[in-house]
């Protein structure tokens, strides 16, 4: 995504100096949301350890529970970002509904992309498609800030698969208990038939 005129609102895309999870969790203590780290840091909190380097760091919570997160946040500003924009958001106000991505500004700096998703505190609801549901504490670990695991992380990142979520499947599905490689095979399986993670993640 790169900055297009009047449409980008902010610093430029490489202004990203993502806060920690450990950072992130500070700044989140006491929220009033249920909230978990997604993408490539929730796999690297479930491994206990980095595995690579990150360029941001994504969060998400419902969308319910926006306005505590909104509120919690408030030091900071808030930009709504999709389809090639970036937009400043007034202090108070809602993401429009067909937005999903709110960006975290300290000064000049990107911290913290937070996700907004269908759900509550008691279910997790994957966004792409909200047919499919499972209990939050199913879905959600904790370790120095709670996170999505790994099954619902990689089923995110099978829609298009980047060099890096590739790299990412490859380190983490063999690690995968039984219960979450089977979870991920009949998700895949229901929402990208034929997929090539299928036949890697076995029978």
């Amino acid at each position: 995504m790169e900055p297009t005129s009047a449409l980008w609102d902010g610093p430029p895309l490489e202004a990203w100096d993502a806060w920690t999870p450990e950072a992130a969790a500070a700044r989140l203590a006491g929220v009033d949301a249920p909230w978990c780290v997604v993408g490539g840091w929730a796999l690297d909190l479930w491994l206990g350890r980095q595995s690579r380097p990150h360029g941001d760091l994504e969060i998400a919570i419902p969308r319910s529970a926006f306005a505590a997160m909104r509120d919690r946040l408030a030091g900071f500003a808030l930009h709504v970002v999709g389809d090639g924009e970036v937009r400043a958001l007034d202090p108070g106000a809602e993401p429009p509904a067909h937005r999903h991505q709110t960006w975290v500004r300290e000064g000049q700096a990107w911290r913290m992309d937070v996700m907004l998703e269908p759900g509550d505190a008691d279910t997790w609801i994957f966004r792409r498609d909200e047919s499919l549901t499972a209990p939050r504490r199913r879905m959600v670990g904790v370790s120095t800030a709670p996170y999505l695991k790994p099954e619902g992380v990689l089923l995110y990142k099978a829609a298009k698969p980047r060099p890096k979520d590739e790299a990412d499947f490859a380190l983490i599905a063999p690690l995968l208990e039984a219960p979450a490689r089977t979870w991920l095979r009949a998700a895949l399986a229901r929402l990208y038939p034929g997929h090539p993670w299928l036949e890697r993640l076995g029978p």
